[in-house]
């Protein structure tokens, strides 16, 4: 039985995935750097930003010196697009809070920093309806590792069978089922509503 709905944040409950990768790119721009829009899509979508600059230096001799700089920059422009353009979508409050009411527990796992993770919550009033906030700081692997959902499940106190993660992306996914938790897998943060979950909920109930 399904107890508790562990949420994926950027494109999942906030359409930001194009924030950080405009982020980032604007910040590696500086240095004549980026990531074209097939690497994000295939290979750099949901990972932390410190682990695509490693990747950066490895496949593209990006200076790790820089790294440092270039994440701050990141982190920063980010902020500004999330005071921008976050804000509440009714389809996330509708679904969040009738789950909640129905007594599934609800939480956030993200790959995102801390302070982006917080401050998204926030901003789009979803933070009300969950439990607890996983970022990347809160783990020692980030995604496609499973760690972030382990630790999630694990302080929710139920077992993976007990819970549903929703993901958007490949790193994301793979985390999820490593965790041995059952995995909705969305396109859009439109997909993330209270009639698809509740869907997804009755099919891994039903060990579909």
């Amino acid at each position: 039985m399904i107890k508790a709905v562990i949420f994926d944040m950027d494109g999942v409950l906030i359409e930001a995935k194009e924030w950080h990768y405009e982020a980032l790119n604007k910040a590696l721009k500086l240095f004549g750097y980026q990531i074209s829009r097939q690497e994000h899509l295939s290979t750099y979508d949901g990972l932390p930003t410190m682990k695509k600059l490693e990747m950066l230096s490895m496949e593209k001799g990006l200076p790790r010196k820089l790294h440092p700089f270039i994440n701050a920059l990141k982190q920063q422009y980010t902020i500004d697009r999330i005071y921008a353009d976050c804000y509440p979508l009714f389809v996330h409050q509708y679904a969040l809070s009738r789950l909640k009411r129905e007594g599934y527990r609800l939480a956030c796992a993200s790959n995102s920093v801390r302070k982006s993770v917080e401050l998204m919550m926030n901003r789009s009033d979803l933070m009300q309806y969950l439990e607890f906030c996983l970022s990347n700081q809160d783990v020692k692997k980030a995604k496609p590792d499973p760690e972030i959902y382990t630790t999630a499940i694990n302080r929710l106190g139920l077992t993976p069978e007990e819970c549903l993660v929703v993901e958007d992306n490949i790193n994301g996914i793979l985390a999820g089922q490593r965790s041995g938790a059952h995995v909705m897998k969305v396109e859009t943060v439109y997909d993330v509503n209270y009639e698809n979950i509740r869907r997804a909920i009755a099919e891994a109930e039903k060990g579909e």
